[in-house]
């Protein structure tokens, strides 16, 4: 029961963990779509405005050469070009000569003065630069101004081309801002915003509905089970909406379809019990009545009638021992007293305890050892298994029967066979003969005084050894019990 309601509480937690799933599955994703989308069009954006500056700049760098620019010669033109480009773009112009000097500023700051980097250097070797700097939002881009020089002294009749060559007269550094990328980035990452808020909501909402529906059968299930757990009703749980709650129902089911047959089975042996031990004390009180009834009586019938209380006392006392001996084996495995054992010497010694039993009923009694077995069991409890079989098989015996005890054993077992010529079992009863008091005659147990508990401690005995036992029986011809265990205990892990 403790295990269907862990299963319960184990799918009511899943609900809450499904629930937080379905919210990050649902959040998650467009929260990495959403900085993966800016990122990439921040990268795209800077990569396509410094392209287009770049190219601009080569342009104005031909016309720089063009109109001797750098040689000191003014321009409206470049100027122009120059603060148009400054203004488009909310930048900065700076044009430096050869010398490192600043020539032209578009700011009108640095112009006239020595302007000494990395990149400029880089630059007068005619290796162009961009570097964008995200922090301080601005692009920087370091432009040569390259002068083509040729030189045709040296045309031969059969080489017409001319050679040439290139000389960098100076830089063009410009830093643009990036603005209004930026400004672009904030509205798109708050239309984002929105939608990730719009999406969070409809995510939640569906979480719930979906949390709700699944959890329903699960309502329904721990409703039905605390229903029969307040003995409200008895009737199978039927709950399949989901493999899982078919499960829990069919285990539940089988569960209380075991708890109802365990408590016929202890009402059944509680009644017996009570019948068993009853019928005894009742027979005393009758044999205390009559005596005391009578007047006069006899020393012969005293003699007599406490012989048969003596008897009933007996009787009461086996029963009780029996009774004992059954709950201890019900408990558990842990007071086994296990021990190397000579098995063929154990039966031995039983059978011969029993021969005098055997002989005064005119039962022929034969063991027959196939092979020498030893093995690790319990000897007290053992001893009893094949004590009970055999004492059973002479009891009900025929008169000048037979009974025979078999050892044998293979890699893994031994094998003990108890064969009788006895009066044999009824098929349709031969699964009952393990119960506590059950007796297939009883007129004839109540004769040899068995107690009805001799097979069910033998049974239990074996199950202790992780054994089993089998029998077969033919009415009036006889009955054969097989016993099989282990060779080696098997501890319980």
């Amino acid at each position: 029961m403790q295990t269907i309601f862990g299963k319960l509480e184990f799918f009511r937690s899943l609900k809450a963990h499904l629930f937080i799933f379905i919210l990050i599955a649902g959040l998650v994703p467009s929260v990495i779509m959403r900085h993966a989308i800016l990122q990439n069009y921040e990268e795209r954006a800077v990569a396509v405005r410094t392209s287009d500056i770049s190219n601009q700049l080569k342009v104005i760098a031909n016309h720089l050469i063009t109109y001797g620019y750098m040689q000191g010669n003014t321009a409206e033109v470049i100027d122009a070009e120059l603060n148009q480009l400054s203004n488009l773009y909310d930048g900065r112009v700076l044009i430096i000569n050869s010398d490192l000097r600043v020539i032209k500023d578009s700011y009108g700051i640095s112009q006239g003065k020595i302007l000494i980097s990395e990149e400029v250097i880089n630059c007068l070797n005619n290796q162009g630069t961009s570097k964008y700097d995200k922090k301080n939002r601005f692009i920087e881009i370091t432009t040569p101004i390259v002068e083509t020089m040729r030189n045709d002294a040296q045309l031969t009749e059969l080489d017409n081309t001319s050679q040439s060559s290139e000389k960098v007269r100076g830089v063009m550094l410009t830093s643009v801002s990036t603005d209004t990328i930026v400004t672009t980035m904030e509205i798109l990452n708050r239309q984002a915003v929105l939608i990730e808020v719009l999406i969070a909501v409809a995510v939640f909402g569906l979480a719930i509905l979906i949390a709700n529906l699944l959890e329903r059968p699960f309502e329904k299930l721990t409703r039905a089970i605390r229903e029969r757990k307040e003995g409200y009703t008895d009737a199978p749980i039927e709950v399949y909406d989901y493999l899982e709650t078919e499960h829990i129902c069919d285990a539940f089911n089988s569960l209380q379809s075991r708890m109802k047959v365990l408590d016929d089975s202890r009402d059944e042996f509680v009644s017996n019990v009570s019948h068993e031990l009853k019928t005894p004390i009742t027979s005393m009180k009758v044999l205390a009545d009559s005596l005391l009834a009578m007047e006069d009586v006899p020393v012969e019938y005293y003699k007599e009638f406490m012989e048969d209380i003596a008897a009933e006392i007996e009787r009461e006392d086996k029963i009780i021992n029996d009774l004992l001996s059954l709950v201890k084996m019900d408990k558990t495995a842990a007071n086994m007293n296990i021990s190397q054992v000579d098995v063929n010497q154990l039966v031995e010694q039983v059978l011969k305890r029993l021969r005098p039993i055997a002989r005064k009923q005119d039962i022929e009694l034969v063991f027959e050892s196939v092979r020498s077995v030893s093995a690790t069991v319990d000897e007290v409890k053992l001893s009893l298994i094949v004590s009970n079989l055999v004492e059973n098989a002479i009891k009900y015996n025929k008169e000048h029967g037979w009974v025979k005890v078999t050892l044998d054993a293979d890699h893994q077992f031994f094998d003990i066979t108890v064969a009788d010529s006895g009066i044999g079992i009824p098929e349709e009863v031969q699964e009952k003969i393990f119960q506590r008091f059950y007796r297939v005659d009883k007129s004839h147990s109540r004769e040899i005084g068995g107690t009805g508990l001799g097979l069910a401690i033998t049974r239990n005995a074996i199950l202790m050894h992780r054994g089993s036992i089998k029998v077969t029986s033919v009415p009036e011809e006889g009955t054969t019990f097989v016993v099989r265990i282990p060779l080696t205990y098997i501890v319980n892990g």
